[in-house]
């Protein structure tokens, strides 16, 4: 089966093997797990302590750490990625504004729901306007096709039904705000950074270390089509990063920026009713790690 992982530089690392090759001289074993359920169902493992470190969306670990579960933020991977809306091609729908009233869906409590929220809020339009179907990426990509619902708010995937033309494309969010796009990061446990500082700078290492090999535009086709294995086709890998320098969207640091934008999906989290409180974002993205990596 192809690796269900793709558009970080954790995903090359693990289509070369290179976590396992680090920890090799150490004897410790690395497992891999994927989950169908996405964010929510990741946080569902770290609580029962199943899981050390987590490649994870902004949202879905707000909303894990606002209730109380112990991580850090060690790294940051794949900034900022793009959001899709799709629509049947003969839909009479123009704008986001237009989806008032409309069955919409969304994968609900992933890193795409906060973005989600914020568009339509820009359009004069809350979740409560539309008739929203909470759908995963099989889900939403069958519906649109059966025209079950009227659009759907998701990621890339989408384009492989524009291809087919059987949807139209009513937003991206390419170009646009950043406000629009999403985060993801490697988290980890409190609890294992305590027990093994050693072990999580080692792994830290590694990433980085894949970030600049994936950052290094002579292995951009490359990257691209280890990606492309994962299911999404290449030519929407290459559509999507188009124009953009790797070192852009694959850079591992929690630059200003970035930190300001997880601050402002913490706060936002909060306001739409998503997690239950607010937090210390400073004292929870840990750099420690990073900044050894780097010098």
């Amino acid at each position: 089966t192809p690796p269900p992982l793709a558009g970080s530089p954790l995903s090359i690392a693990h289509a070369k093997g290179w976590v396992e090759e680090a920890f090799k001289p150490a004897g410790t074993r690395v497992e891999w797990f994927f989950f169908k359920g996405a964010g929510p169902a990741v946080n569902e493992a770290l609580t029962n302590r199943q899981l050390d470190f987590a490649l994870q969306g902004d949202l879905p670990s707000i909303v894990a750490r606002a209730a109380g579960l112990k991580t850090k933020l060690v790294l940051a991977t794949g900034v900022p990625a793009t959001i899709y809306i799709g629509v049947p091609p003969d839909s009479p729908l123009k704008s986001v504004a237009d989806l008032r009233g409309k069955r919409v869906s969304l994968f609900k409590g992933t890193n795409m729901h906060l973005p989600a929220l914020r568009l339509l809020e820009a359009n004069g339009l809350t979740d409560k306007d539309l008739r929203l179907l909470n759908l995963d990426t099989a889900g939403y990509l069958a519906a649109l096709s059966t025209r079950d619902i009227d659009a759907a708010i998701g990621a890339m995937d989408i384009l492989r039904l524009r291809d087919k033309g059987a949807v139209r494309i009513l937003f991206s969010s390419k170009n646009q705000s950043p406000i629009y796009t999403r985060q993801s990061h490697v988290l980890v446990t409190e609890d294992f950074s305590n027990r093994y500082p050693e072990a999580t700078q080692q792994f830290v290492k590694t990433a980085v270390e894949a970030a600049r090999w994936a950052s290094d535009e002579t292995h951009r086709e490359e990257v691209l089509r280890t990606w492309a294995r994962a299911g999404t086709p290449y030519e929407h890998w290459k559509e999507d990063f188009d124009g953009e320098p790797l070192r852009v969207r694959l850079n591992p640091n929690f630059d200003p920026f970035l930190v300001s934008r997880y601050k402002d999906a913490s706060e936002q989290a909060y306001r739409f009713r998503l997690s239950r409180a607010r937090f210390d974002v400073d004292q929870w993205i840990d750099q420690r790690y990073l900044k050894a990596a780097l010098n």
